[in-house]
């Protein structure tokens, strides 16, 4: 099964905001170029909302039930997705649910997830986490995201009583009176967010792989900064950074 790029978002408790910034993005980067990486092109996006159950499983696509009024399925598709899933199941059943839908969606560039146990399940290459107001008494589900959070969404007051832990190396955006101040200069605030910590986590992969104990020839660093189009001190900064020393380096590039 071909698996598309996947963004998922995640929030402290519903109503948070997570359909509202799904939308924002899904409208930016399928009108948007260059969209931000891996695409070289507008991707075609797909979305699944997932919505936790206790007792019963179902995988919705029919879209007269998807679009109708005021479900959020129907703003997902109504800001630009082609196909919507919508998945009703005790996080229990995700492992057998998820790969039904994502292989419904297969076809298209990438996918946006929204829901905290199908993020904790999928691993996205980038998750978007949505504090609101984080507290003590927050499900585990919402706290198991916000480990895996690459950008940390928090209003004014939740940065400023610390409410929230970040785990990792995320990054926190501040946006006052969140959803109402998501205007179009933070949505493209987000996005250049979004777009830096994708490539930083590809140069990080690439890295990994091909280092050998801790250390890489610099011709195959080079190598790697070429194929993401990014400058040699980039790779070199993320090299310190997991301590993979850069070897035989004659050029002075790093």
């Amino acid at each position: 099964m071909r698996r598309p790029f996947i963004i998922g978002i995640g929030g402290a408790h519903s109503g948070v905001g997570k359909t509202t910034l799904a939308t924002a993005i899904l409208k930016y980067l399928i009108t948007h170029s260059p969209p931000i990486y891996p695409f070289t092109h507008l991707p075609r996006f797909g979305a699944i909302k997932y919505t936790g159950t206790a007792l019963y499983s179902s995988i919705v696509d029919d879209r007269a039930i998807l679009n109708q009024k005021d479900k959020d399925t129907r703003r997902l598709s109504d800001a630009g997705a082609e196909q919507v899933v919508w998945i009703q199941c005790p996080a229990s059943e995700l492992e057998e649910i998820m790969p039904m839908a994502i292989d419904r969606l297969s076809h298209l560039d990438a996918i946006l997830v929204e829901g905290n146990s199908a993020i904790e399940f999928i691993k996205p290459d980038i998750v978007i986490f949505i504090s609101g107001e984080f507290q003590k008494n927050t499900k585990s589900s919402a706290k198991a995201v916000l480990k895996l959070a690459d950008i940390i969404i928090a209003s004014g007051k939740s940065v400023r009583d610390n409410s929230f832990e970040t785990a990792g190396k995320a990054t926190i955006l501040e946006i006052k009176d969140f959803p109402g101040g998501l205007d179009e200069k933070t949505i493209k605030d987000l996005i250049n967010r979004m777009d830096t910590k994708i490539n930083k986590k590809k140069i990080e992969q690439l890295l990994t792989e091909r280092s050998v104990d801790s250390r890489i020839p610099c011709s195959t660093a080079r190598k790697i900064a070429e194929e993401l189009g990014i400058p040699y001190k980039e790779v070199g900064k993320a090299a310190n950074e997991l301590k993979i020393k850069i070897k035989n380096c004659e050029l002075g590039c790093f």
